[in-house]
C-alpha cells in the first residue's frame, strides 16, 4: 500500500499475505481466495505518500478463486509434491501436457477417458529423451532386452529448446494424482508453463510435465527397495534411468504416428527435438537409420493399444 493517495472503499487482498487480526473472512480455503475487505484509512502521511494504515470494518464483502499454484508458491520448474499441489486453480482440473504417446487423443482418452480440451501448446526449455526403461514394456513382451530396445521417454530441461505437447485438462482430486503417479512411478513431476501455438499464455494454470530422474532420487522419494523389487527386480532390471539403451521399437513407432495424426508442427517437432540416450542423435536420424521400426506391427493384442 505504499505510495498511494487515494485508495477504493472496497480494496481486494490475496489471502496468502497477512490480514489485519479483525478481519472477517468468508469463502473457501485461505490459498484459494482473493476477500474483498472493506478499508478505511487510519494514519495518512501529511504528503499523501509513504506508509499508510487501514482499519477494516469487520465485514468480507465478497470471495472469489484465483490460481491456487500462486497462492502457495509453485513456479515453472519446481518439482511437484505427490498430492500436485498448486495444479488445480480451484477448478477441480489439473493440465497435463503430453509429449509421447500423449500425442494421441484417442491414446490419451485410454489413459484419460474424462480429459476434457484437448489441444496443441508449446513447451519452452525442455527436450524430449529415450533414457530410461519402462516395466510395462517388459509385461506386455515388447521390450527387447538383448539388443537394449526398452527405452521410454521423458522430458528434461534443456536450454533453448522448444517442444510441441498436447495440452488437456482432467479431474484433480486424491484418486486422480494417485493413479498418475502409480501409472508414471519412475518419472520426477514437475510444473511448467505451456503455451500456445501463438506463444501466448495457453492456460493461467501449470502443467504438470513427466521428466527425466535419476534412481538415486527415484529411490529416495518413490522406490524403496521392497517397491523396486516389485516393479523392476522380477525384470531383472538393475537400472532404470540409463544412457546406454535404445527406444522400444513398438513404442517408438506409435509415438511418431501419435506426432503425426496430432498437427504438423507435432511431428516436426517429435522428429527433430527428440534424442536418444546420447542426448545427440535425433529420432529423425535413428529412423533413416532404421525405417524398419515404423513398418513393424505391435503384437495384434496390441494393435489398438500402439498405432498413434
Amino acid at each position: 500500500l505504499l505510495g498511494l493517495t487515494r485508495w477504493p472503499a472496497y480494496a481486494c487482498l490475496p489471502l496468502m499475505v497477512p490480514l489485519p487480526p479483525n478481519a472477517v473472512v468468508t469463502g473457501r480455503s485461505l490459498t484459494r481466495d482473493i476477500c474483498c475487505l472493506r478499508l478505511q484509512p487510519k494514519r495518512r502521511t501529511n504528503n499523501g505518500m509513504g506508509a499508510l494504515s487501514w482499519e477494516v470494518m469487520n465485514h468480507a464483502v465478497r470471495c472469489q478463486p484465483v490460481d491456487s499454484s500462486k497462492a502457495v508458491g509453485l513456479q515453472a520448474g519446481d518439482e511437484l509434491s505427490d498430492a500436485f499441489t498448486g495444479l488445480d486453480a480451484c477448478t477441480g482440473l489439473m493440465t497435463v501436457a503430453g509429449f509421447g504417446s500423449l500425442l494421441s487423443e484417442r491414446s490419451a482418452r485410454t489413459t484419460f477417458p474424462d480429459l476434457q480440451n484437448f489441444r496443441p501448446g508449446r513447451l519452452k526449455g525442455y527436450r524430449r529423451v529415450f533414457a530410461h526403461t519402462a516395466d510395462i514394456f517388459f509385461v506386455r513382451g515388447i521390450a527387447r532386452p538383448e539388443t537394449r530396445e526398452i527405452s521410454s521417454l521423458s522430458c528434461e530441461p534443456c536450454q533453448g529448446s522448444e517442444l510441441i505437447v498436447s495440452l488437456f485438462e482432467v479431474p484433480y482430486n486424491a484418486d486422480s494424482v494417485t493413479a498418475f503417479i502409480a501409472r508414471e512411478h519412475e518419472f520426477r513431476f514437475l510444473a511448467v508453463q505451456p503455451f500456445d501455438l501463438s506463444g501466448q499464455y495457453a492456460t493461467q494454470r501449470l502443467a504438470v510435465l513427466c521428466a527425466a530422474n535419476t534412481d538415486e532420487h527415484y529411490k529416495q522419494k518413490r522406490c524403496p527397495p521392497d517397491e523396486w523389487a516389485r516393479r523392476w527386480g522380477v525384470h531383472g532390471i538393475d537400472r532404470v534411468w540409463c544412457n546406454d539403451v535404445l527406444p522400444c521399437r513398438v513404442y517408438l513407432r506409435h509415438c511418431v504416428l501419435a506426432a503425426q495424426g496430432f498437427c504438423p508442427e507435432a511431428y516436426e517437432s517429435f522428429l527433430d527435438n527428440t534424442y536418444l540416450s546420447d542426448r545427440t542423435t535425433t529420432v529423425r536420424e535413428y529412423l533413416l537409420k532404421n525405417p524398419d521400426i515404423l513398418e513393424e506391427l505391435p503384437p495384434p493384442e496390441l494393435i489398438g493399444r500402439y498405432s498413434g
